[in-house]
C-alpha cells in the first residue's frame, strides 16, 4: 500500500490514496487552492510557485495560481491525472523533495483545523436529478398510487430539473428557514409564512471539467472523462411550499433557498478502487443512454441530526451511493443530448439517495412518512421535520484495505426565518 512521509490515521478520510481538491484563506486573506492529507492541507499554490508541477501537460500552465479550480478543471483528464501523480510522488515516503526541505514543508503544510476552507469552484450552473428508484417509489407511494408509484418516464430517462446556482453554499453555512406560499389541507386559499415542513436531502454531486460546445453532446461512453470529481450535497427542501407550487413545472422556491456542499472534491481516480455493480435496469434505455458495462461506486453515506438539547449528533440514516438507478455517465449524457453545453465547474446532484431499508431513506419526508411517524431521538424529542436550531451532518467514505477515501462532512444548521 502506498505510504506517505506524513503520518495518517487509518480512520482518516484523507490518506495519500485520496488527495482531494479544495481552497482555503491564508493569513494574508488570499485564497489558495489546496489538497489534504491526514490532519494537514497542502498548499497547491506554493507547490506550483516552486515549479513542482513540471510534467508535460502542466509545465508552465500555472494551473494552481487562481483562486478557484475552474481553470485547472478546464485542462481535462490528462492534466488531472498528471497533477495527482505529481502530488502522490511528492508525498511518497521515499521522496526527499518535500520530506527533507523544512522551509518548503513550512510553506506547504498547514493544520486543517487552523485554516478556513472556502468554496473551491465557481459554480455556473446546477442540475438536480431524481435517480434513486427507492426514493422515487417512496414519494410516489405517499402522494400517488402505491401500485403506480413511478411515473411512466422514470425508467426511460434520468429525471431532473435546473436548480439555482446562486444559493449553493459551503458546508458550515447556517441556513435561515425559508418563507413562501403553502396551502394547508384544511383551507381553501394559500397562506404565506415560514415553511413548517423543512427537510434535508442526502445527495452526491459531481462537478464537470472541460465540457462540450453548444449544439454538441457528450456520449455516454465518454461521459466519465468529463467528470472532475464528487462532493457531498444536502439539497435542502421545503416540502409544504413544494407541494403547493410544483405543478405543472416542478420545484421552484421550495428548493432554491439553499443547497449545501462539502468543501473537498474527491477525484474519480481516487474512487476507482471502489467500483461496483449498479442496480439492474429492467428497461433497456435508448441507445444514447445505453451503458453495456454500467458501474458505480461503493460509498457509505450517513446522516446525523443534532438538536439544541443533544450533546452529540444522532445517526438517523445510513445508505450507499451504489443504490442509484441512473449512473453519473447516464445523467451527463442525458443533460447534453439536446446540445446543452456543459462548462467547467457545473454541478450535477444525484437526487435523494435512499436504500431498501427504512433507516436508509435519505430524507425526513421518507423517514417519518411525511411526518405521520415522527423520529424519536435519544434526548426524548420527536421530529417530523426539521426545527429551528437543528443541525444536519452528512458524511461519506469508501472503505479500502487499511485506509478510507472520504468526503469529510457537509453540515448546516437551521436558523429561524428572517422577519
Amino acid at each position: 500500500m502506498l505510504k506517505s512521509f506524513i503520518e495518517v490515521d487509518a480512520d482518516s478520510h484523507f490518506p495519500i490514496q485520496n488527495l482531494p481538491y479544495g481552497a482555503y484563506e491564508t493569513e494574508q486573506g488570499e485564497i489558495h487552492l489546496c489538497s489534504a492529507i491526514g490532519e494537514y492541507i497542502i498548499d497547491l499554490f506554493a507547490l506550483d510557485e516552486e515549479g513542482l508541477f513540471d510534467g508535460p501537460v502542466l509545465n508552465n500552465q500555472y494551473a494552481f495560481q487562481d483562486s478557484t479550480l475552474n481553470y485547472f478543471m478546464s485542462l481535462g483528464k490528462s492534466a488531472w491525472t498528471e497533477a495527482r501523480e505529481t502530488l502522490q510522488s511528492l508525498l511518497y515516503a521515499n521522496n526527499e523533495t518535500l520530506r527533507d526541505d523544512a522551509l518548503l514543508r513550512q510553506r506547504v503544510f498547514k493544520k486543517r483545523d487552523d485554516v478556513r476552507l472556502v468554496m473551491p469552484v465557481q459554480i455556473g450552473d446546477y442540475t438536480d436529478f431524481y435517480s434513486s428508484e427507492q426514493h422515487a417509489r417512496n414519494v410516489g407511494s405517499m402522494f400517488r398510487d402505491p401500485d403506480n408509484a413511478l411515473l411512466p418516464n422514470w425508467k426511460h430517462l434520468p429525471v431532473g430539473y435546473h436548480g439555482r446556482a446562486s444559493s449553493i453554499v459551503l458546508s458550515g453555512t447556517d441556513i435561515h428557514r425559508p418563507k413562501g406560499q403553502t396551502k394547508p389541507d384544511n383551507t381553501d386559499q394559500p397562506i404565506f409564512g415560514p415553511s413548517q415542513k423543512l427537510d434535508f436531502e442526502l445527495e452526491m454531486g459531481f462537478l464537470t471539467g472541460s465540457g462540450n460546445k453548444l449544439g454538441h453532446n457528450i456520449p455516454v461512453q465518454e461521459a466519465e472523462d468529463h467528470i472532475f470529481g464528487l462532493v457531498l450535497v444536502n439539497d435542502w427542501s421545503a416540502r409544504d411550499i413544494q407541494k403547493w407550487e410544483y405543478q405543472p413545472l416542478g420545484p421552484f422556491l421550495a428548493k432554491s433557498w439553499a443547497t449545501s456542499v462539502s468543501p473537498w472534491i474527491i477525484t474519480m481516480e481516487a474512487l476507482e478502487p471502489f467500483r461496483t455493480v449498479c442496480p439492474q435496469q429492467d428497461h433497456k434505455p435508448l441507445d444514447y443512454l445505453n451503458q453495456p458495462d454500467r458501474t458505480t461506486f461503493d460509498i457509505q453515506l450517513d446522516v446525523f441530526l443534532k438538536t439544541e438539547n443533544q450533546s452529540k449528533p444522532h445517526r438517523i440514516c445510513s445508505t450507499n451511493f451504489k443504490h442509484l438507478y441512473w449512473t453519473m455517465a447516464q445523467q451527463l449524457a442525458h443533460q447534453t443530448v439536446s446540445g446543452c453545453n456543459v462548462k467547467p465547474g457545473d454541478l450535477y446532484a444525484s437526487g435523494t439517495i435512499s436504500g431498501p431499508e427504512a433507516d436508509s431513506y435519505g430524507s425526513m419526508l421518507e423517514l417519518t412518512r411525511n411526518g405521520t411517524h415522527p423520529l424519536t431521538l435519544p434526548s426524548g424529542e420527536g421530529r417530523s421535520f426539521l426545527e429551528d436550531g437543528d443541525e444536519v451532518i452528512m458524511s461519506g467514505f469508501a472503505q479500502g484495505e487499511g485506509f478510507k477515501v472520504g468526503f469529510g462532512e457537509v453540515t448546516g444548521k437551521i436558523l429561524p426565518a428572517i422577519k
